[in-house]
């Protein structure tokens, strides 16, 4: 019985796995065929949701498809999350993170207030407001992914968060590597908390980085930017629930649910994964074995999420998203232009005072 229930998902998922696969070539072709980058700094996500709200929209998609979409974009999604816990390595982080962790903080809560207090002026969808805030001080698209089961967002509302967060993560990711040689004078961790925490996607801060380290020579920034920005991926742990809970504490109220209810499990199985990483690379630290285990995890988990926003798009209709307007984009502007310019000041005060 489970197994014919199953079949029914079969083809939506392979057709998520397919444009998967397209977005791949894309990517390719693009960032590295034609720009003649080393790794592409275009996301290979962004080209899958692209290339899905264009078929999405084009094409009629079949019923058939549709419960394994579904699948894709809920089920696959969080088990691509989970497997992104294997990325991270806490431990290596002790160096920069007495630097970079107050700075991440101070940046995520300035975010959060901004909007906060934009969303009074510029009225916007409470789900979307959600979506685009945790995108914009966390992790991007992962971020906005990982929040929008828990607020129960839909289709429309998450296409539309994650083009805001790629548009901007896209603008930033091109502008900031030579604002910041120029503004922190070649600082290389100046330069590298700077990227890692002013940009949104975890993509584009390598991609960032990637360039000014191809421009400006300085491997250091690609190191500082990466670290910074997998400890800010980290908060991920704490948003998540803290969102969930915000934005149900009113049915709380009224239907009585407990916190337990409305707790993204799934994100307990990020934090393990995490764990899991730092106990095998104890116990296992010269086995080949491991580290291929290692590779085939964080692989997978870029393949799981690819599916998931592929899905996401196909899933669009852009007739909903032209009818929520300009607004939420002005939010978005307002979102990049606050977290880079809190970054700069907190590094000009905290970091060139304190450190």
């Amino acid at each position: 019985m489970f197994f014919k229930n199953f079949l029914v998902f079969i083809p939506g998922i392979i057709l998520a796995f397919v444009l998967y696969s397209l977005s791949q070539g894309f990517n390719n072709i693009i960032g590295i065929e034609l720009l003649g980058y080393s790794k592409s700094p275009i996301s290979t996500a962004m080209i899958a949701i692209l290339l899905g709200i264009f078929f999405g929209n084009f094409f009629k998609i079949r019923e058939s498809f549709q419960k394994g979409l579904d699948f894709s974009r809920d089920y696959i999604l969080k088990l691509g999350i989970i497997c992104l816990g294997i990325q991270l390595k806490p431990f290596e982080f002790l160096e920069f993170g007495k630097i970079a962790i107050p700075l991440i903080i101070i940046c995520i809560i300035s975010v959060l207030i901004v909007i906060k207090l934009i969303i009074k002026k510029i009225q916007i969808p409470t789900r979307m407001a959600y979506l685009i805030s945790i995108g914009s001080c966390v992790c991007g698209t992962t971020a906005i992914m990982a929040t929008a089961p828990v607020i129960k967002a839909n289709k429309s509302e998450i296409s539309y968060a994650i083009a805001n967060i790629t548009l901007f993560g896209i603008l930033s990711m091109l502008l900031y590597p030579y604002f910041s040689n120029f503004y922190f004078e070649g600082n290389s961790l100046f330069t590298g908390l700077f990227l890692g925490t002013a940009i949104h996607e975890t993509s584009q801060v390598a991609a960032a980085s990637l360039i000014y380290d191809q421009q400006y020579n300085s491997p250091e920034t690609l190191n500082i930017a990466t670290v910074t920005k997998l400890l800010r991926n980290t908060f991920l742990i704490v948003m998540v629930p803290l969102f969930a809970f915000l934005y149900n504490r009113g049915q709380l109220e009224e239907k009585g649910y407990s916190v337990l209810s409305i707790f993204p499990y799934f994100i307990l199985g990020f934090v393990g994964m995490i764990i899991l990483r730092n106990i095998g690379d104890e116990v296992f630290s010269t086995n080949n074995q491991w580290t291929e285990i290692i590779i085939f995890i964080k692989a997978s988990s870029k393949v799981f999420l690819t599916m998931a926003m592929a899905a996401i798009g196909l899933s669009t209709n852009l007739k909903d998203i032209r009818n929520m307007g300009y607004k939420p984009f002005i939010v978005g502007f307002t979102a990049m232009l606050t977290v880079g310019i809190i970054s700069i000041v907190t590094i000009e005060t905290y970091i060139k005072f304190f450190i």
